[in-house]
C-alpha cells in the first residue's frame, strides 16, 4: 500500500502551548499525551494518542471502570463532566475522591 503513512498510536502535531513528559493537551480537536518536554508551538511534539495513561484529574470525582472521561482544557485536568469539555476516553480503574490522578484508556480519536 503507497498511501500508509503511520499506525497513529502516536502523532507529531505542533504544541499549543509548553508540556512536560506526560502531560496531556488537546491540539485542535485531537487529545495526546507528550512523549516528551516541547515548547509552546514546537513543531516537531509528539503525542500518544491511544493506550492507557495516568492523568491528572480533578480530585473531588470518583471515576468507575468504563466510565466517560473527559479533558477540562483550561485547568489541564482529566474529568468526569462533560459540560464545556472534550471527550478524551474512558476511565480503566477506579479513581476515588480525593485523588489526584486517574487511569484513562484514551480513544485516539478527534471529536
Amino acid at each position: 500500500m503507497k498511501n500508509y503513512v503511520q499506525n497513529g498510536d502516536t502523532v507529531g502535531l505542533p504544541a499549543p502551548y509548553a508540556v512536560n513528559s506526560g502531560e496531556g493537551a488537546l491540539i485542535g480537536s485531537l487529545f495526546g499525551v507528550a512523549l516528551a518536554k516541547y515548547a509552546n508551538g514546537d513543531p516537531k511534539a509528539q503525542w500518544r494518542t491511544v493506550g492507557v495513561v495516568s492523568l491528572p484529574k480533578t480530585s473531588a470525582q470518583a471515576w468507575t471502570p468504563g466510565q466517560k472521561v473527559y479533558w477540562d482544557a483550561t485547568n489541564k485536568v482529566a474529568t468526569s463532566t462533560a459540560t464545556g469539555n472534550t471527550l478524551i476516553g474512558a476511565a480503566t480503574a477506579v479513581a476515588a475522591n480525593p485523588s489526584a490522578t486517574g487511569e484513562v484508556r484514551l480513544n485516539g480519536v478527534a471529536v
